[in-house]
């Protein structure tokens, strides 16, 4: 079972050419109301109520460690280690390490820590930063980068849910049911899933939500030395972006949203929205190979029916399954350069060969050659669900099935179940039906939406920026494909990004980058 994650397109660049993958499957999270319901969060807490064991912290820089299987980064890079507190309600209690790691400005006329979050929820910062240096070249001249694994991932408390021999178990469950005893199959994996996550997580468990990682970035902030944050986040980075700007209005200095999360849509909504911008990006690709989406979409989900009957040999022993199948081309919808790829592997599938489209959902199910798997999707999983309070049972999901299906006849199936299975029986609450975002009296923030971006269906740019309040967010449009705008090949996006954060040039709302 999986779930699409929200991921930037740079890191997916870095799991297609090194093999290491993001999870997809829903990312299932809000709908329409104004962070409405669930458990109220405790008021932010200011500084002056911070033991100055935590505010006086002085970190502690040092040569980075090779970590998740990345090699250690070069000179360049120093890690270090910040305590926050594991329950925010009890600022005093016991901590938790975060692992941060930063790059500092190359050149004169510092401006400040840049801090970055890259998405999922569940990427790790820490090994992502590096390979994202080039794209922010021209930013580290002026700021210090700055990024972190957030609480529950990686090396910060990171959470293992399951072990790779049960991974691959898993793998043969059908994660689009037709039977009883499939959904049977499917909704038992999902709590064997869960009392995995939380026997890891233990009392963590119940302290890695979004909301939770806002307080960490102020507190992160005050010991960097900032007296307001400047912030780049990218896909869930954005939600997180939108709760801090909400908690800390005031703190806001200059804020990049790319990839943005549409905060208005709840467990239903975010899953309809994904189903709709990932057929959007294969009717896309479906065009760019001079076939007609609908007759293109229709082939696909035809291969995919017959892969649920019957799946393909591959190279390896393992089986090409439906559900691997839609796991890989979902893959192939994070970046353009990818379609090439996807369309061999299609090709293949048709003459009886499964091998490409296994090794496409191998990468975004961080599987490597030697059958180890990532925990990115272990991270996200108990993150999302601590945040989202609808868990939509079985019934629910089968009266939706019909409209996701007119959505997409290729994904909508999955997204639609992925609702039922994602936080199924969770060990855990929910805490709200959709995020706070409302940041009146903050800085502007600026919002990057990209036309053809499958997971973040670009839509979510302008109802965050309604959620932000007037006068904070400021939309900016890419017709463009892939997940993510900035860094993925338009310099008109590039450039009026780099004027916000270097100078404070906030463009027109509306601008479009074609």
């Amino acid at each position: 079972m999986a779930r699409f994650l929200r991921w930037t397109a740079a890191a997916v660049a870095v799991l297609l050419t090194a093999g290491c993958g993001g999870s997809p499957g829903g990312g299932g999270n809000r709908d329409e109301g104004k962070g409405t319901g669930g458990t109220a969060a405790p008021a932010p807490s200011s500084a002056g109520k911070l033991p100055s064991s935590l505010t006086a912290q002085r970190l502690d820089w040092r040569r980075c460690p090779a970590t998740g299987g990345s090699p250690a980064p070069g000179d360049a890079w120093r890690c270090a280690t910040l305590k926050v507190p594991l329950d925010w309600s009890k600022p005093g209690g016991t901590t938790i390490g975060l692992a941060l790691i930063r790059g500092r400005a190359t050149g004169s006329d510092r401006i400040g820590s840049l801090l970055f979050n890259f998405g999922g929820p569940g990427g790790s910062g820490v090994s992502t930063m590096p390979y994202y240096d080039a794209t922010v070249a021209s930013l580290r001249e002026h700021y210090d980068v700055v990024s972190w694994d957030p609480r529950g991932v990686g090396a910060s408390e990171g959470v293992r849910c399951r072990g790779d021999r049960d991974i691959a178990a898993a793998e043969r469950i059908d994660a689009t049911p037709d039977t009883p005893a499939e959904e049977k199959a499917y909704l038992q994996d999902a709590v064997a899933f869960g009392r995995g996550c939380q026997k890891s997580a233990g009392k963590l468990m119940a302290h890695v939500s979004t909301t939770d990682t806002a307080r960490d970035m102020d507190l992160m902030r005050q010991v960097l030395g900032d007296p307001a944050i400047h912030y780049f986040g990218i896909s869930y980075g954005t939600e997180l972006g939108g709760v801090y700007a909400h908690l800390f209005p005031k703190k806001v200095g200059r804020m990049v949203l790319d990839a943005v999360v549409d905060p208005t849509a709840d467990t239903v909504g975010h899953a309809e929205n994904q189903t709709r911008g990932f057929q959007r990006a294969l009717d896309d690709y479906l065009k760019s190979t001079g076939q007609d989406p609908r007759q293109g979409s229709r082939k696909i989900a035809d291969l995919l029916t017959r892969l649920d009957a019957k799946p393909l040999p591959t190279a390896s022993s393992r089986p090409l399954t439906q559900t691997l199948a839609t796991t890989g081309i979902a893959l192939a919808m994070y970046s353009k350069a990818s379609w090439p790829t996807l369309t061999g592997a299609l090709r293949s599938a048709e003459r009886g060969d499964g091998s490409g489209l296994l090794a496409l959902a191998d990468r975004y199910d961080e599987r490597d050659a030697s059958g180890h798997y990532g925990t990115t999707s272990h991270a996200q999983r108990v993150i999302s669900c601590l945040d989202d309070r609808q868990r939509p049972t079985p019934e629910r999901t089968r009266r939706l099935l019909p409209r996701f299906e007119r959505i997409s006849p290729v994904f909508g199936d999955f997204l639609g179940w992925d609702m039922a299975g994602w936080c199924h029986d969770w060990p855990v609450p929910g805490q709200f039906d959709t995020p706070q975002v409302s940041a009146p009296g903050a800085a502007p923030i600026l919002l990057v939406g990209n036309t053809g971006d499958p997971a973040t269906p670009y839509e979510g740019a302008r109802r965050m920026a309604d959620e932000l309040g007037k006068g904070v967010g400021v939309e900016l449009t890419w017709k463009g494909e892939g997940h993510g705008a900035y860094g993925n090949g338009s310099d008109c996006v590039d450039s009026t990004v780099n004027a916000y954060l270097l100078h404070g040039t906030v463009p027109k709302d509306g601008t479009v980058c074609s």
